[in-house]
């Protein structure tokens, strides 16, 4: 068992048991009921419904019975992702976890500390038989990670707190207390094909940095797909070019770190294109040069045979959509200095013998821009002979001027560390404007231990932080909530 000296160490013990757990996002039936089995063996009501979703509740401690309660909160899928040649199978295997530096990490993948580390907590504080505190209404979710769907379809009639702790931030020390509503939207072409003699080549576009396409959207990381799209019209000037397939991110809400293309060029054509993605490469390398030291292009070369191409009008929409197409941040918010208002983010993309697919993730804190990105997004797919969905709605979190639980917070924390918490907005979606549309009066707020980058193999959680907030959680929780 982790940490068991440490103050948190059932926090790292059930921490340690979901990261045994294959639970990425839509493949959460064993952690949901693990989560069953937990209530039952601890004697906890619980509620179980088929999108996995998970409600416990414990009744509140003698002498807190006239309190209200509290809800807390936090989803029980992950987001997957792994190091080039790591071959891990997220869906059979459990994580390997490591400690380096007081950091706990996972061995060439994602820690899924966003947010195993909420659930984690949730369940120690329903274990913990000296814990005097209001009722704790704990809130399991799924799907958080792709759409929130989980949020959107739980059933809250066993609730009856209106003040919500939500688990799922990454920055010590920061209260969250809005953030943005987002979709996913959908970018089809259908596709057609010709045989082509010539000289195979797959062309890789790699290194990148990746990261939480919410959160770090404004840190100007390189986006793969959207750079690979540029490579090949850019090369396509200089030797022609006859696509075969693209593939590129695993994640919409992930900033992809590497794409690919494969291709047939003319065998004469080989040193200039070598030569080209060579000067482009560097010219990549320059505009990045401050966030993507490790970015590279690579080519492979194969034989000359005879493939299967894309007709030459397929080929020509999917470069101009890939050259056109926006990505990145879009507005500014003009109340709060730094903070993203809206963007969008290309996320996956892939190709077969029928159609070519590349999906977006809109964020906006404005429902009208959230809408108007998704609309310029279908009239380029649809100018370019494509078709447009827009799935996965989800409303923004607003922000509330009069708090009594931020004040209550900030009290308990200045108190116990001698320091004020800092109040924000984020770009990132959380589930708690679907929890605010469902529970009327919703007083909510984010909290959550260091996490540092979240939906990238170099994830890693702060042992220390983890600690912080434990007692942090307890502190407050004795509290009450007259």
């Amino acid at each position: 068992m982790l940490f068991t000296d440490s103050p948190a160490c059932r926090v790292f013990y059930y921490f340690q048991e979901i990261c045994g757990i294959p639970h990425g996002s839509g493949n959460t039936k064993e952690i949901s009921d693990y989560c069953v089995r937990f209530a039952k063996e601890h004697g906890l009501e619980y509620y179980q419904d088929e999108l996995n979703n998970v409600i416990i509740i414990r009744e509140a401690a003698p002498g807190y019975e006239s309190h209200r309660p509290y809800v807390i909160q936090g989803h029980l899928d992950m987001v997957c992702e792994q190091e080039k040649g790591r071959n891990m199978d997220f869906a059979k295997e459990g994580l390997e976890l490591y400690e380096e530096k007081g950091f706990l990490k996972a061995r060439g993948t994602t820690l899924g500390a966003d947010d195993g580390i909420a659930v984690a907590y949730m369940l120690a504080l329903l274990e913990k038989e000296d814990l005097k505190s209001p009722r704790i209404e704990a809130v399991f979710t799924t799907e958080e990670e792709t759409g929130m769907d989980g949020a959107k379809g739980i059933d809250l009639s066993p609730l009856q707190g209106k003040d919500m702790l939500n688990l799922d931030s990454e920055e010590e020390g920061i209260f969250l207390c809005g953030c943005a509503g987002g979709l996913v939207g959908a970018c089809d072409f259908d596709l057609a094909f010709r045989p082509e003699k010539g000289m195979s080549v797959n062309l890789t576009v790699g290194g990148l940095e990746g990261g939480h396409s919410g959160s770090e959207i404004d840190k100007e990381h390189g986006n793969a797909i959207l750079l690979l799209g540029r490579v090949l019209r850019e090369l396509e000037n200089k030797c022609p070019l006859y696509l075969e397939k693209l593939k590129g991110g695993v994640k919409n809400n992930a900033i992809p770190r590497e794409a690919n293309a494969s291709f047939l060029i003319s065998p004469q054509d080989r040193d200039l294109c070598v030569e080209y993605a060579g000067e482009l490469e560097n010219t990549l390398k320059q505009e990045y040069k401050n966030t993507e030291k490790d970015l590279h292009i690579l080519l492979e070369f194969k034989e000359v045979s005879v493939r299967e191409v894309l007709e030459p009008q397929c080929q020509q929409r999917i470069l101009d959509f890939l050259y056109l197409a926006p990505n990145g941040v879009q507005h500014t918010n003009t109340d709060i200095r730094g903070l993203v208002e809206t963007s969008l983010n290309a996320g996956i993309m892939d190709s077969d013998r029928q159609r070519f697919h590349i999906s977006f993730s809109i964020r906006s804190s404005v429902k009208s821009r959230k809408e108007l990105v998704s609309r310029k997004l279908k009239c380029l797919t649809e100018a370019l002979g494509g078709y447009y969905t827009a799935t996965g709605d989800y409303p923004a979190w607003e922000y509330r001027s009069q708090s009594p639980l931020r004040e209550n917070m900030c009290s308990v924390y200045e108190e116990l560390f001698g320091e004020k918490p800092q109040i924000t907005v984020i770009h990132a979606g959380l589930e708690c404007g679907l929890f605010a549309e469902k529970i009327p009066d919703l007083d909510c707020v984010s909290f959550g231990p260091q996490i540092d980058d979240i939906h990238t193999p170099r994830e890693k959680l702060s042992i220390k932080s983890t600690e912080k907030i434990w007692e942090f959680l307890i502190r407050f929780l004795e509290k009450g909530n007259l």
